[in-house]
């Protein structure tokens, strides 16, 4: 049995037992965490932070954990929202004239944050190093033409949703989005969690390790659909090698790049599940919390080609909210039980060829430690 550190509250035993199970089997390294109440009832971490198991995953280890970076995201505009300083119902065009071009003038800023906006891919960069530059990225957004009538249909933003949002948030606060995000988050919470990443944090940084038999090329690819068929990829192939570079940490691609580790992720994400607080810091009002889990749209998704329930930055499952990476990190938050739980892990699997359901092992096993 694979030794787990950290701490558990005895009712939720069933936690550390799942996050052992899975690195006893898949996992390399990993971490899981469940807050209820806005406070830490099991804390754990395990195994190793590197592919050849000889470098410890230690409580610091921080890893990259891909669009579970879009949580974050959402909860800074539902901040901005809570204060009054944005309109989730206005125009995008009235915080950033510019996105008005090419029919996208009553694109309304909730369109974007449940992706219904109709840009779910960028048309500008057609490699990695072309993400890396703001001002581009973000001018080729504005210029760009909506793929359907916006809140008609929903595609899941899976790139654009970091910068559409964030240059929102940084067109009312004169900030970008990770310093938004560390100071009126992470600092007041005292939440290790970073988007984009500095290099006074590298020597902590676990690398993604690819799934098993491939290569660090392995792509992030839109999923196929259950006819098999994928959408075309228009956008940037992402690969394993490109998320574990330096330049990836230094740039600010608020959809994706988010480093930290079960912990981190739990915390920032409970606030929202315990109206509006967690560890006696309150972020937003319970009402601001609401819009997190509020359906927004509910149908077939054009680029995930399943049924979605998209809320106002979050996806909807029944009466949970949160969103997962690429290669399997995951967090789930119950505004019932005021409870999130959350996991991240080093060792990616690629749905393609398995099915990846160690995030829902924690949360399942979380689930039980509530009855």
């Amino acid at each position: 049995m694979t030794d787990i550190k950290g701490y558990c509250d005895p009712r939720f035993i069933s936690v550390r037992e799942a996050l052992a199970a899975l690195l006893g089997k898949d996992d390399v390294g990993a971490s899981a965490a469940v807050y209820v109440d806005g406070e830490p009832v099991a804390d754990l971490w395990g195994g190793y932070a590197d592919a050849n198991r000889s470098i410890s995953w230690e409580r610091d280890t921080l890893i990259g954990v891909n669009s579970t970076t879009k949580n974050m995201v959402a909860l800074c505009a539902l901040m901005l929202a809570d204060r009054g300083e944005l309109d989730l119902s206005a125009p995008v065009a009235a915080y950033w004239p510019e996105f008005a071009a090419s029919g996208k003038e009553n694109v309304l800023v909730r369109q974007v944050l449940s992706h219904t906006a109709g840009l779910p891919a960028l048309s500008g960069p057609t490699t990695v190093e072309g993400l890396y530059t703001w001002e581009s990225v973000t001018a080729g957004l504005a210029a760009q033409a909506p793929e359907w009538e916006p809140g008609t249909a929903a595609g899941y933003h899976a790139l654009t949703f970091g910068f559409l949002v964030g240059e929102i948030v940084r067109r009312i606060t004169g900030r970008g989005l990770g310093e938004f995000f560390a100071e009126e988050v992470a600092k007041p919470l005292g939440a290790d969690f970073h988007i984009g990443l500095s290099a006074d944090h590298d020597h902590r940084l676990a690398p993604l390790i690819p799934p098993p038999s491939l290569t660090d090329d392995y792509a992030a690819t839109a999923p196929p659909r259950p006819d098999g068929t994928r959408r075309e990829n228009t956008g940037v192939a992402i690969r394993v090698k490109d998320a574990n570079s330096v330049a990836w940490r230094r740039a600010q691609i608020p959809a994706v790049n988010g480093f930290g580790n079960a912990r981190s992720v739990a915390l920032v994400q409970s606030v929202l599940a315990n109206q509006g607080s967690a560890g006696g810091v309150r972020l937003l009002s319970p009402q601001g919390c609401e819009p997190a889990w509020q359906e927004a749209f509910r149908g077939e998704d054009r680029v995930l080609g399943v049924p979605m329930s998209w809320t106002t930055g979050f996806a909807k499952f029944g009466n949970t909210f949160g969103w997962g990476g690429w290669g399997g990190s995951l967090v789930v938050s119950d505004p019932s039980s005021r409870m999130t739980v959350a996991y991240a892990m080093n060792q990616m699997i690629d749905r393609d060829r398995q099915d990846d359901h160690r995030g829902m092992e924690i949360v399942m096993a979380a689930y039980s430690g509530l009855h």
